[in-house]
């Protein structure tokens, strides 16, 4: 419960936050509870993301009985150079070939109502 309450302090202070997100600053929006090293210990603290985000989306998006799909897609975005991480050769429908870019894939769920 202590790692839930410190996740809704610092996404409600980053939500908030004008200008730079730092930790410094974000311990000075969270207020109470909100300590510089907290947020350290927070940042540092390995989470199970993927179960913390399907619990959101049972709870506060979906109703018992829904019907809903995972469906995903990928695109190509096509990049010059070799800084960018990741820059690699992938196919491009647009342009029938595999060209040099970044692919990029997104999860989604869509209801069936």
């Amino acid at each position: 419960m202590t790692t839930i309450r410190h996740l809704s302090r610092i996404a409600l202070a980053m939500l908030t936050i004008t200008g730079r997100v730092t930790m410094l600053g974000l311990s000075r929006w969270t207020g109470t509870g909100g300590s510089y090293r907290t947020i350290q210990r927070f940042f540092h603290t390995p989470l199970p993301w993927a179960a913390i985000l399907w619990v959101f989306v049972r709870t506060q998006m979906l109703t018992p009985g829904d019907d809903v799909l995972l469906v995903g897609d990928e695109c190509v975005v096509t990049k010059a150079g070799t800084e960018t991480f990741g820059v690699d050769r992938f196919f491009s429908s647009i342009f029938g070939k595999p060209v040099p870019g970044v692919a990029l894939f997104a999860l989604a769920l869509v209801s069936r109502r």
